[in-house]
């Protein structure tokens, strides 16, 4: 869309001709900023419903605060797998920029919300809370309630009938686990609501750092569940998260 094409809707819209709702189906699509190697879509709250969530691993210091700069004034911003180190480096030039440790999200400008639905997030151990928080933290960010039951792994499946009635008050389920990655197959199996595996990267040896627990959640025979893959915890929040804006 040109800055021509722009002003012609906006006029539109300011004459009266042209209504709030299809003005705003037009802008979806309107286009995105380009600095040097960094590419910023501008619409990506207006179209999908949630923000930028920028990936912040093996980006330096450089390109992060550039992103930063250029899509705080654009929309909400999420980065996922920043570093505490990281984190502290560019709260010096952007003290509004908050941390979730555990999640290791940082995020700006989030836009208060009247929370809305019920997401359970299960872990098998406590080794995967860290992938079990990144979905967590990340629908609470994006405007979702969320009930979290963490350590309830297959060694001890008494755990798990204690906590399936509220687990099931849930619209939507995830469940992270390493391992041999079982836990989402049996929870799938007992619960009537959709169910999103997330394979980590936690087990032995054999595990083969999250593979045989991916294998596992796409060879299960319970219905019902998808997978996502190994340690996405972000994916498992987005389709979460549209699940329960449904």
């Amino acid at each position: 869309m040109t800055t021509s094409n722009l002003e012609e809707i906006l006029n539109q819209y300011k004459q009266g001709t042209l209504s709030l709702s299809d003005a705003l189906k037009t802008l979806k699509w309107y286009p995105f900023v380009e600095k040097k190697n960094l590419t910023f879509d501008t619409q990506r709250y207006l179209r999908r419903g949630f923000p930028e969530i920028i990936y912040a691993k093996d980006k330096n210091i450089k390109t992060l605060k550039e992103v930063l700069k250029n899509t705080k004034s654009i929309s909400p911003l999420i980065m996922s797998r920043l570093e505490y180190t990281i984190y502290k480096k560019l709260k010096i030039t952007f003290p509004k920029l908050k941390y979730n440790k555990t999640a290791s999200i940082g995020y700006l400008d989030i836009p208060p919300k009247n929370k809305s639905g019920l997401i359970a997030v299960i872990t098998a151990g406590s080794s995967d809370i860290k992938v079990g928080e990144e979905a967590a933290f990340t629908l609470e960010l994006l405007g979702a309630h969320v009930n979290r039951f963490y350590d309830l792994g297959i060694a001890g499946l008494h755990r798990i009938m204690d906590k399936i009635e509220q687990i099931e008050e849930s619209k939507c389920i995830i469940v992270a686990a390493g391992m041999e990655g079982a836990l989402p197959g049996i929870i799938a199996s007992m619960v009537s609501k959709p169910l999103i595996a997330v394979p980590t990267s936690i087990g032995y040896g054999t595990n083969l750092g999250g593979f045989s627990a991916l294998l596992t959640m796409l060879n299960s025979c319970s219905l019902g569940s998808a997978v996502v893959n190994i340690d996405n915890g972000i994916g498992a929040a987005t389709m979460a998260y549209l699940i329960n804006k449904l």
